[in-house]
């Protein structure tokens, strides 16, 4: 029987060519070579917009925040633009407001969200409205949300929401904004209802998930609410509870747009700068984009160092 050899090709003497693919083979490879070209092309869209709008950026802070630009001449300085960074006493007041708001969203802005969503979840009519509702100031533009905060919520004198609700408790009534104690709590407050209703969403969605069987089994053993959430919902929804965790970690250490509307940057006293807005000032205002950039590197290495703790604890709890 003849030997059938693709043409063009060489092969070793007395080792026979291979034979020409079969139709159907043929036909699934092309098939193959199309889905993965479909794929590669969304795939390079992607990889293309974070390349120039995400890496490129993060990767040029870096350069810039080891270099110096004076009337368009730039010079590599090393530490230098750490150092100075780090002997300004603006840096550790906007690193404790920071810290200070992410604790106080934590223990408020996480908690609340959760607890809104277990009782949405208990409501048997009316729940696509409550949803809306809930989820309403989320449509909102987070400036007009805070400006309605400043001016209406906030306002200093008995005109303002907070302090006719608190006149009309007898309790005594507070300057808001314009006060160095209550600065940071005003803002936790208003971007917890700003920004809750994404959250409370994602935790309807779990909730909705656990088994009911599970309900019914405690409620046989005697449990109350509280044993149930304890001991049910919370165990069955760790992992969402962890990563909300830390995505509002990384998102709270990086609030500024409510110092800048509420507190007109950094409010009473320095409370209310944060290491973001000290950022914006110090490459829009004092023309310090080296300083700029090192300030976020510096906010990079920290917000990386939360996350791998994240990564760590969490692949912890998965191997047990």
């Amino acid at each position: 029987m003849a030997i059938t050899t693709v043409p063009g090709t060489r092969r070793e003497p007395g080792r026979p060519a291979p034979p020409y693919p079969s139709g159907p083979r043929r036909a699934s490879l092309g098939r193959k070579v199309r889905d993965n070209l479909t794929g590669h092309a969304f795939l390079i869209g992607a990889v293309i917009c974070f390349a120039f709008f995400s890496w490129y950026p993060m990767i040029r802070g870096v350069v810039m925040s080891f270099q110096r630009t004076r009337r368009g001449v730039t010079t590599w300085v090393g530490w230098d633009n750490y150092e100075r960074i780090l002997a300004d006493p603006s840096f550790w007041a906007a690193w404790k407001n920071t810290f200070s708001f992410t604790v106080l969203a934590l223990v408020l802005g996480y908690a609340v969200p959760f607890f809104v969503a277990i009782l949405l979840n208990e409501f048997r009519h009316a729940k696509g409205y409550l949803r809306i509702l809930v989820y309403l100031p989320v449509m909102l533009p987070p400036a007009s949300a805070l400006f309605l905060f400043k001016f209406y919520a906030y306002d200093p004198s008995d005109a303002g929401l907070f302090n006719s609700i608190l006149t009309a408790l007898r309790l005594p009534t507070s300057q808001w904004m314009q006060s160095a104690e209550m600065t940071m709590p005003a803002m936790v407050i208003a971007s917890t209802w700003m920004n809750m209703g994404g959250a409370v969403l994602i935790y309807l969605a779990a909730l909705q998930n656990i088994p009911g069987e599970l309900y019914e089994a405690a409620e046989l053993d005697g449990a109350g609410i509280w044993r149930r959430i304890r001991h049910v919902t919370i165990p069955q929804t760790r992992l969402i509870l962890a990563l909300l965790a830390m995505l509002q970690i990384v998102a709270t250490m990086q609030f500024f747009v409510e110092p800048l509307i509420l507190a007109n940057g950094t409010g009473t006293q320095d409370s209310a700068t944060s290491v973001a807005y000290l950022i914006y000032q110090h490459g829009f205002f004092q023309n310090d984009l080296n300083g700029a950039a090192a300030l976020g590197v510096i906010m990079l290495v920290v917000l990386a160092g939360f996350s791998a703790a994240y990564l760590r604890l969490t692949a912890k709890q998965d191997q047990d």
